[in-house]
């Protein structure tokens, strides 16, 4: 099937941008999704499928509505594993950060970032390169910039896939340094490097393994739980009841990616299953779709969990 359409009001610059360097970006859509795209200034041509030439004129039509400034990679392939017609939605949520483009990319992360607004207490629940870490910190130093909150305190089990602490050198704060070092990187980012040494010296920001959280109440702060797949039934309680008034609490993990001893419960698996009712606290499932690195990291989430279905048949025959 042959699609032909023509953008306007036409504007070179918008094309160029749609079209990326040496139409780098028409190159990618034909790839993903296995099509032909031709253009003569604002003539747009499309063949393939068509079902999927349909999907390649809308992708373009988004692009070009969102051309006024140079469109990344980045965006091209969000674009394909999302839905065109939520963009303009997905932009109505931004967040105060260091970065002014930080918004939800896709309808699952739009619904994240409303649920942590609305509720006291938020899972987020998938695979990795979803944005649960990254967005979750986002919305704590919008929070912070807004006065909403006194502090921040980002905090995860140190619990190692396939090392051990004891041989790692240094006291325990270096120890447990390399399992905080992601959150670091999303602090810095968001904050820049300076405010976020002067956020520490003042306190306003605290990044400890979960562990040193037992005993207290955290206050007027915006709590984060990162890996929340390693923690043991006991210390997610812990942690749920550490809440105080004024704050809020995200908690995120992934699954299919626990490092805990064989046979141990999984404390964010079992306090989904028993918060599930319970009123202001909510649970955000992301997939693959979600994934917004590389495009080959959805197909591998696509596999694994693939092949982890195909094992439980194998070990459970009907």
């Amino acid at each position: 099937m042959i699609l032909r359409h023509s953008f306007t009001p036409p504007n070179n610059t918008r094309l160029a941008h749609l079209c990326g360097p040496l139409d780098e970006h028409l190159r990618t859509i034909e790839r993903a999704l296995d099509v032909k795209i031709a253009h003569r200034h604002e003539q747009f041509k499309v063949d393939g499928h068509k079902a999927k030439a349909e999907r390649a004129m809308e992708i373009l039509q988004a692009l070009y509505e969102q051309a006024a400034r140079p469109i990344t990679p980045a965006m091209v392939q969000l674009m394909l594993v999302g839905d065109p017609s939520e963009l303009g939605s997905l932009e109505d949520t931004q967040l105060t950060t260091r970065r002014t483009d930080l918004r939800a990319r896709t309808s699952n992360q739009g619904v994240y970032l409303q649920s942590i607004a609305a509720n006291d207490i938020t899972f987020g629940i998938g695979p990795a390169g979803t944005g649960k870490t990254y967005l979750a910190v986002a919305c704590a130093v919008d929070a912070l910039e807004r006065g909403n909150v006194q502090r921040i305190i980002l905090t995860r089990p140190a619990v190692e896939a396939g090392e051990r602490l004891g041989f790692l050198p240094g006291d325990m704060i270096q120890k447990v340094d390399p399992y905080l070092r992601p959150l670091y990187d999303a602090l810095h980012e968001l904050m820049g490097y300076e405010r976020v040494q002067k956020a520490f010296e003042r306190n306003a920001l605290e990044v400890a393994p979960l562990a040193f959280m037992r005993g207290r109440t955290l206050n007027n702060a915006f709590v984060i739980l990162d890996e929340a797949q390693n923690t043991t039934p006991e210390q997610m309680k812990m942690f749920l009841t550490r809440i105080g008034f004024g704050s809020k609490a995200v908690v995120n993990g992934d699954i299919s990616q626990i490092d805990l001893p064989r046979g141990q419960t999984s404390g964010l698996i079992e306090a989904e299953r028993i918060l599930r009712r319970v009123q202001g606290i909510a649970h955000v499932h992301f997939t693959s779709a979600d994934v917004v690195r590389h495009p080959l990291v959805a197909r591998i989430v696509d596999a694994y969990d693939a092949a982890s279905t195909t094992t439980r048949r194998d070990k459970d025959p009907a």
